[in-house]
């Protein structure tokens, strides 16, 4: 078995709208005495994809709304915050004091749409999820291709809370380049035994390893991660699942 080697990729800039995010990354790969090989996966916090593509608000711009305020008053959040975030929701799932649980326009169900104010560039700003991930994985790793001229996998990651556990995990909201799902229904294990619903989430788990060398306070948006062989073509839509097939809808 080859074994897995994860690199944090720090020093890049602040991100700003518009900014050449793919070439930094590869700078900063190669400030640490590095280059992108083939089955490489580059993972990429949400946040810098997310400023590059000029997914932000200003809560000093925002008029919320009487349902944003209800709402506001009942969670003791800022209503303008509120406001962002049922502008980027198709549901409320749940809400509770300092709590508030929706389903995104992309499908995702997670606290606040994904709107944060950690880690903005400024107290007034929230930093909104890119419109479609996995485009934006696309398009990065396009350029890393062109760069490279080897194969590797994007994974644009984002901290999710779950649902019966306490603390955060990043997962995958975006892919390019990697398997999404390692499907072994079918087959035996060791015993012999026929498995019959085991599908392993590859991009959480490739996410979640990621954030053990970035960390929330440390501006490593980007890790590297190296001799995971998961080479594929999926995307994070993938892993939605079907309402139907949902017991807790």
């Amino acid at each position: 078995m080859t074994p897995v080697s994860i690199y944090p990729i720090p020093g890049l800039p602040e991100i700003v709208r518009d900014a050449p995010l793919a070439t930094l990354i590869l700078d900063g790969v190669k400030s640490i005495g590095m280059s992108l090989e083939a089955a490489d996966v580059v993972v990429i916090t949400q946040k810098v994809v997310s400023k590059a593509e000029g997914r932000v608000r200003r809560l000093d711009e925002v008029q919320p709304s009487e349902r944003a305020r209800e709402i506001a008053s009942r969670i003791a959040y800022d209503p303008r915050h509120v406001e962002v975030i049922l502008s980027e929701s198709v549901r409320v799932v749940r809400e509770a004091p300092r709590v508030l649980i929706t389903e995104t326009r992309h499908g995702f169900v997670c606290a606040n749409a994904g709107v944060d104010r950690s880690n903005t560039g400024g107290a007034d700003l929230v930093v909104l999820l890119p419109e479609q991930p996995d485009e934006s994985a696309r398009r990065l790793r396009d350029v890393f291709v062109a760069a490279s001229r080897v194969d590797v996998g994007v994974v644009i990651s984002d901290s999710f809370g779950r649902p019966w556990r306490e603390g955060q995990v990043n997962v995958a909201i975006g892919a390019a380049g990697v398997l999404v799902l390692r499907d072994y229904r079918g087959e035996r294990d060791l015993g012999g035994y026929q498995l019959q619903g085991t599908e392993l989430g590859v991009v959480d788990e490739l996410a979640s390893a990621a954030e053990l060398v970035m960390g929330k306070l440390d501006r490593v948006p980007v890790a590297l991660i190296r001799g995971a062989s998961v080479t594929g073509d999926g995307r994070v839509r993938d892993l939605l699942r079907d309402p139907a097939t949902d017991l807790f809808r």
